[in-house]
Order: C-alpha cells, then sequence, then structure tokens
C-alpha cells in the first residue's frame, strides 16, 4: 500500500513538550515507524491509515513521544533563521514583517567599522533597509533600530516560534502544541 509523504508525526520529548515548535518537530511517517519498530518511542495517536507487511499491521502514528528526554541546549544556536525568528520576521529598521527569502541580515555596526557577527550585532532587514544603512551606523544612515539586539534564550526562541503555526496541524496535535496555553473562561 502506497502511502506518499502525507502522514507527518509530531515529535515530543519525554515530557510531552514538542522538541520545538519552530520548526515544528516533525518525522516522516517512515522515520516514526522504524523508532516504534525500535521500541525509543511511545505513540500517543494515531491516523486512521494503515499499513501492513506479511505479518503484521499498523496505524500510523501521528504523534509519538521519546522514552529518553533530550535536554535543550544551553544556549541557541547562532543560525540566520534563529535571528529572524528572535526578530519575529520583522525588518528591525522599517518594522514590516517579510517571508524569510526575503530578509537579510544587517550588522548594526558595520563590520568595515570593527562589528562582529553576533547575536549583539546582527539584526533582521530587509533589502532595501540594507541597502539603504550600508555601511553606516544608524544614526549616520538617518534611521532607527526598533529593538537593540541581544542573545535570546531558547525558551524566547520556542516562544517566538509558538506565533507562526505551521501550513499543516492534524487535529491530533493540538493538545500538545498549546497544552501550557491560558484557557479562555467562559
Amino acid at each position: 500500500m502506497s502511502v506518499g509523504s502525507g502522514y507527518p508525526v509530531l515529535v515530543l520529548n519525554a515530557d510531552f513538550r514538542p522538541l520545538s515548535y519552530f520548526p515544528l518537530s516533525l518525522w516522516s511517517w517512515q522515520e516514526a515507524v522504524k523508532a516504534v519498530v525500535s521500541d525509543r518511542v511511545n505513540v500517543v495517536s494515531e491516523y486512521e491509515r494503515e499499513i501492513r507487511s506479511p505479518s503484521s499491521r499498523m496505524r500510523l502514528p501521528s504523534v509519538i513521544s521519546l522514552k529518553e528526554y533530550v535536554p535543550a541546549p544551553n544556549r541557541p544556536a547562532f543560525t540566520r533563521f534563529n535571528v529572524f525568528l528572535r526578530d519575529h520576521f520583522t525588518c528591525q529598521y522599517c518594522g514590516q514583517d517579510f517571508a524569510t527569502h526575503d530578509l537579510t541580515f544587517d550588522h548594526v555596526i558595520p563590520r568595515a567599522l570593527g562589528g562582529r557577527t553576533t547575536w549583539g550585532n546582527v539584526v533582521a532587514a530587509c533589502s532595501p533597509c540594507n541597502v539603504k544603512k550600508g555601511h553606516k551606523l544608524v544614526a549616520q544612515a538617518g534611521m532607527r533600530l526598533l529593538n537593540w539586539p541581544k542573545e535570546p534564550s531558547n525558551f524566547q526562541l520556542q516562544e517566538n516560534g509558538r506565533s507562526f503555526p505551521p501550513n499543516f496541524l492534524h487535529q491530533s496535535w493540538g493538545d500538545f502544541l498549546y497544552w501550557d496555553t491560558e484557557l479562555d473562561q467562559f
């Protein structure tokens, strides 16, 4: 039976929290089935779809949890994507939101003036603002910086990521993605 790639699996840590929110911790159904068979994960929820072998059958998992807790790194990786996530995918000069592929990063203190490529000196910027600022300091370019850059915590990046849900959310995932958000009172 051909299943295709339309059955992503939400991966939870042993504490039932997603390994990451953005990008959302997803595995292919093939990876998840291998992990189930090798007894590395628990199946929390399943799709209706079933796969079969000559000797067994199994419903595809939609949510799995790791059997062993994986601690988060102490500090977030300094990547272009994490800079954009820290800055909410917003140009830190004009304040407009952009898709990842439409953002660049800018050195607040230009490298030509001794600025370094660090959390405390790099911000998300759209191309027009980046070109306008060029190799000048913010004030010299007649611009304003919305937020001074600083290193985020892993928690801050996870919280920012929760603000950007993925394109596909299976109904079985909802309880695990937002279980620690405040409930509406009726």
